[in-house]
């Protein structure tokens, strides 16, 4: 009779094992998808800016256009 407890226990302890065993991948898969997704807002955010400066460059050139063609007041100062 003293060897079912220990065995009931063992029995426990091992889907206990078997369960944690499965969370520490799942939680070693959601790393890896976070750090993925990290690295695609780092990329987002460089396009952001490389866009942001070709539309200031844009910008630039748009105001100097007009003022050659008289479209807009030149600049005091």
């Amino acid at each position: 009779m003293s060897q079912e407890p220990d065995n009931l226990v063992l029995v426990y302890l091992r889907r206990i094992d078997g369960k944690i065993d499965r969370l520490t991948d799942d939680v070693q898969d959601l790393k890896h998808r976070v750090t993925s997704l990290e690295g695609q807002v780092a990329s987002i955010r460089g396009d952001m800016a490389a866009m942001s400066s070709r539309i200031d460059r844009i910008e630039t050139r748009l105001d100097r256009i007009e003022r050659r063609l008289d479209l807009t007041p030149a600049p005091v100062g």
